[in-house]
C-alpha cells in the first residue's frame, strides 16, 4: 500500500490542552488498524517529559506514545526538535535527538532560521518511509505575535501540504469564538488548508450540539468532522504541563478506599519526565499523589522524588519550601524515599556544576541521605538500557533481569570515600552494547532499602520491579500484597488495551470516511 510520497493529515488546535495530543495518537492507532504504514510527526515540541530510542537519541515522549499507537519504534525523525524549559526564560535546545545547547528565547528565535531544513528533512525522510504522516501542531495556530517565528504549525502545513483539522476544547467554553475566530485570523492562503473542525470534550447528548454544528459550518464553510465526548475511561500518558496541574489538584486529604499504598511524588518547579510514574498510576493497588506541601510527606507510605531539568535549582527551592527538612524528618521516622535520576542527584550529599550545564549556581547540598556526589558534566548521557539488580538487595529477586529502561542525565554520580558503594543496578547494556564492568553500577540504596536511586527511567514500568516494590511496601507493615488486579497486571498488555479502545471510541464520533476522503483516499 506504499504510495510515492505519505499522505498526510494535521492536526492544529486552538490552544494548548485542546486535544491535539490524544486525537494525534488515535488516528494513528485507526491508520493501523486499516492497515496502513503510518508514523506521527511534530516539528517542534517544548515538554517536560522526553525519551530515548533505540538509536540513543532523546526525543518529545507525546511523540514516542503516538509511536506506541501507530505499532512502530520512536525516531528522532518524529520530533526533531525538543525543548525542554531550564528557567522561566530559557530552554535547553535537542535537534535530531541531541544536545544543541541552553538558549534564551531570543537566542532560539535568531537560531531557529537554521532549523527549517533539520525539520523538512526530518519530514521527508518519515514521508519516504511510510504511507501516512499525521502531524501535530503546538499551542494554537494563531499566536500571531509568533507568526514571523512559527515552525510547527501552518508553516509546517505548509511545508507538507498537509490537510489540517482545527481541534476545538468545548468543555472550557467559547467553542465558537475559538474555532471560527482562529480561522478569521489566518492568512487567507493558511484558511484553505483546513479541511474541517474537531469539537473536542463535549459533555452532554451530542445531539444538543446539532444546531452548534450547523452554526460552524455555515460561518466557516467548513465541515464539523467529529464531536468527541469528554472521556475518563480511557487513559493515554499526557506531557502537557496542564496536564500535570490536574493531577496536582487531586487531594490528599482522603485515600481511596479500594488502595492500599499510597504513593508521593514531589512536585518539583522543574520536574521532568513524571510519566515513570504511569504505571504506578494505573497499578490497582496503589494510589499515586502529586504533591508540593511539606506537610503532606507524612501522608505517603513511600516518596519519590522525580527527574529535573534543573537538580540544583530543584534543590534549593526544596529547601526554601521547607520541603528538605520534611524529607529529613519523613526519613528519620521510617519512611521510604525514592529518587529517579536528578531525584538520585537530590538524596546525595552535594550537587555540583561548575560549567553551567543546567544552572547558573555551581553548587548545592543534598538531602544527605546517600553518600555520593554528582557533578554535571558538559556531555549528556543518552541512551536505553538494560540492568538487573545487585545482590545482596532488600528488593532483589531473581526473575528481576532483565530491567529495561533508559537513561538521560548530564550528572556523574559517584561514592563518598568514607562510604561503602553499595550500588543498586549494573547495567548491563546500553543502545545494544556491553557494558564494561567498571562502567556498570548505577544507583545506590541503603541496607534496609528505605532509601535509594536509580538513573533508570522506567524502572517501574517494568511489572516484576514494580511487584517487587509494592511487596516491599507491604512487608512493612505486616500485610499480604493482593488487591484488585494485584499481580497479574501488565503495563505494557494495559497500554496497548488502551490505544484500542482510543482508536475505537474516536472513530464512533468522528466521520472517518470523510477524513480518509480529504486525504486523498478512500
Amino acid at each position: 500500500m506504499k504510495f510515492p510520497r505519505a499522505k498526510t493529515l494535521m492536526f492544529l488546535g486552538t490552544g494548548s490542552d485542546v486535544g491535539k495530543s490524544v486525537l494525534t495518537a488515535a488516528f494513528c492507532r485507526i491508520f493501523k488498524q486499516d492497515g496502513y504504514a503510518v508514523a506521527p510527526f511534530k516539528a517542534q515540541n517544548m515538554a517536560l517529559n522526553s525519551f530515548i530510542t533505540p538509536e540513543g537519541g532523546e526525543m518529545g515522549r507525546a511523540q514516542v506514545v503516538q509511536a506506541e499507537a501507530a505499532g512502530i519504534e520512536p525516531h528522532v525523525d518524529m520530533n526533531p526538535i525538543l525543548l525542554k524549559p531550564t528557567s522561566s526564560m530559557g530552554s535547553q535546545v535537542i535537534v535530531l535527538g541531541r544536545v544543541v545547547g541552553n538558549f534564551s528565547a531570543k537566542e532560539y528565535y535568531a537560531y531557529k532560521k537554521d532549523l527549517v531544513a533539520v525539520v523538512r528533512e526530518a519530514f521527508e525522510r518519515l514521508a519516504s518511509r511510510y504511507d501516512l504522516v499525521v502531524l501535530e501542531g503546538a499551542g494554537s495556530a494563531v499566536e500571531l505575535n509568533l507568526k514571523d517565528h512559527d515552525l510547527v504549525n501552518l508553516a509546517m502545513a505548509r511545508m507538507a501540504q498537509a490537510p489540517c483539522l482545527l481541534v476545538g476544547d468545548i468543555d472550557r467554553g467559547g467553542i465558537f469564538a475559538s474555532l471560527l475566530g482562529s480561522l478569521m485570523l489566518m492568512e487567507k492562503e493558511d484558511q484553505e488548508f483546513i479541511a474541517g473542525f474537531i469539537v473536542n470534550k463535549f459533555r452532554g447528548d451530542p445531539d444538543l450540539f446539532r444546531p452548534g454544528v450547523r452554526i460552524l459550518e455555515e460561518r466557516s464553510g467548513r465541515p464539523v468532522l467529529g464531536v468527541v465526548p469528554y472521556f475518563q475511561h480511557i487513559v493515554v500518558p499526557e506531557e502537557d504541563s496542564v496536564a500535570l496541574n490536574r493531577r496536582m489538584a487531586q487531594s490528599l486529604d482522603e485515600k481511596e478506599s479500594f488502595k492500599r499504598w499510597r504513593i508521593g511524588v514531589v512536585r518539583l518547579p522543574y520536574i521532568s519526565n513524571y510519566t515513570d510514574f504511569d504505571c504506578l498510576e494505573r497499578e490497582p493497588r496503589l494510589q499515586v499523589v502529586y504533591f508540593d506541601r511539606p506537610a503532606d510527606v507524612f501522608l505517603c507510605d513511600a516518596v519519590i522524588l522525580p527527574g529535573s531539568k534543573n537538580t540544583i535549582e530543584d534543590m534549593l527551592a526544596l529547601e526554601r519550601s521547607g520541603m528538605a527538612d520534611a524529607l529529613r524528618a519523613y526519613h528519620k521516622a521510617g519512611g521510604v524515599l525514592v529518587g529517579i535520576c536528578g531525584g538520585y542527584q537530590m538524596l546525595g550529599r552535594r550537587i555540583v556544576d561548575l560549567q553551567g550545564a543546567e544552572s547558573r549556581v555551581q553548587e548545592a547540598q543534598g538531602l544527605g541521605l546517600l553518600p555520593m556526589t554528582t557533578e554535571m558534566a558538559s556531555n549528556k548521557l543518552t541512551c536505553q538500557a538494560v540492568a538487573r539488580l545487585r545482590l545482596p538487595n532488600p528488593l532483589s529477586s531473581d526473575d528481576l533481569f532483565p530491567l529495561y529502561g533508559y537513561e538521560i542525565h548530564m550528572g556523574r554520580s559517584r561514592f563518598a570515600a568514607d562510604a561503602p558503594a553499595r550500588a543498586l543496578l549494573e547495567v548491563v547494556r546500553r543502545n545494544g552494547l556491553e557494558v564494561p564492568e567498571h562502567e556498570s553500577a548505577d544507583g545506590a540504596w541503603t541496607d534496609d532499602g528505605r532509601v535509594w536511586g536509580t538513573y533508570l527511567h522506567g524502572i517501574f514500568d517494568n511489572d516484576a520491579f514494580r511487584n517487587r516494590f509494592v511487596a516491599f511496601l507491604a512487608a512493612r507493615k505486616g500485610l499480604a500484597t493482593g488487591g484488585a488486579g494485584s499481580e497479574f497486571f501488565r503495563f505494557s498488555q494495559w497500554k496497548g488495551e488502551q490505544y484500542d479502545l482510543l482508536a475505537d471510541f474516536v472513530r464512533r464520533h468522528c466521520d472517518v470516511d470523510r477524513i480518509y476522503r480529504i486525504m486523498g483516499l478512500k
